[in-house]
């Protein structure tokens, strides 16, 4: 649970939000950087398009229900 909901927190944080990418943030510094490795654009699938993503629209449900068995499963464990 925790997983679920500081994840996106935490990626909003970075400057990953619902209406794009915040200036200054660290999130505009690692597209910034992408574009640049890229020759001009951000790649898809790569962390910054995946971060942006999440910071758009949250987890998919796949993801939540890997991630959730995942933290049942370690919280299992301890």
């Amino acid at each position: 649970g925790v997983v679920l909901v500081g994840a996106p927190a935490i990626v909003a944080g970075l400057g990953f939000k619902t209406g794009g990418i915040a200036a200054g943030s660290v999130a505009a510094k690692m597209m910034s950087a992408a574009a640049i490795a890229n020759g001009g654009g951000v790649a898809a699938g790569s962390p910054v398009a995946v971060l942006q993503s999440i910071g758009a629209v949250g987890f998919s449900v796949p993801a939540k229900i890997g991630l959730g068995s995942l933290g049942a499963t370690a919280g299992g464990l301890l």
